[in-house]
């Protein structure tokens, strides 16, 4: 290779690809001609090119210029790419290739794949709370149980981890009845507490003070006590 050559390899520059996209054109709708073809506007754009001739694009591609210009149109009709009026510094109208389009289906489909993998794991969260509070109870929950456990997390918004969270608490005080985790949960939203290490110091404050005051018999286990507070109170 010639020195000559080799610094026009050099000048023309490289072109950078969202890898993101390269692994997902095809869960956006595009077919191997269509990405490609997209792909090479993004070439003459950035080379200053901003709106090619389909001959110009085919002669990038083994397609001619006529189906060229059809994948063109239903890229279009589908919403990949764009074709935007723009004025010159002489209020001269012209025309270019705008692929904020594309870019913006693929943030779409990312923000979708995202919430999809959060309600997945949402779900697998409630179904093993489920489990969790027929581990605690003994038994099977019952259908006024269930649809309470439900509400928790459907009306009022309840974070699985914070509904186990006041299980552990209702444990701990001996407590374990629906009617007393909905009292720690009610508390625990009135007082903002939304993460476990908030209940977790929410309830070490109470034991705390429960502690100081004796207000409230402390629950035995063993030779130790763990001092409970009364959430109904």
């Amino acid at each position: 290779m010639k020195k000559e050559q080799f610094m026009q390899f050099m000048e023309e520059g490289n072109l950078t690809v969202p890898k993101y996209l390269l692994n997902n054109y095809v869960n956006l709708g595009l077919n191997e001609k269509e990405f490609l073809l997209l792909l090479h506007i993004h070439s003459f754009v950035e080379t200053g090119i901003i709106f090619p001739t389909p001959m110009e694009i085919a002669e990038k591609m083994t397609i001619e210029p006529s189906e060229c210009m059809e994948i063109l149109r239903h890229l279009l009709q589908k919403g990949y790419v764009g074709i935007n009026d723009e004025m010159d510094e002489y209020s001269i109208k012209y025309e270019r290739y705008s692929l904020q389009p594309l870019w913006e289906k693929m943030i779409q489909f990312m923000m979708n794949q995202s919430n999809e993998s959060y309600q997945q794991t949402q779900h697998e969260q409630e179904i093993n709370l489920y489990t969790i509070f027929e581990q605690e109870f003994g038994r099977p929950l019952s259908p006024f149980e269930c649809e309470s456990l439900s509400m928790w997390i459907d009306q009022d918004h309840h974070d699985p981890l914070i509904i186990k969270a006041a299980l552990r608490e209702a444990v701990i005080s001996g407590k374990l009845n629906f009617r007393y985790i909905d009292r720690i949960l009610f508390e625990w939203k009135k007082n903002g507490i939304k993460t476990i290490s908030q209940a977790n110091e929410y309830g070490k404050k109470f034991r705390k003070n429960q502690q100081k005051t004796h207000t409230t018999q402390p629950k035995k286990t063993g030779n130790n006590t763990i001092p409970f507070y009364n959430w109904l109170e």
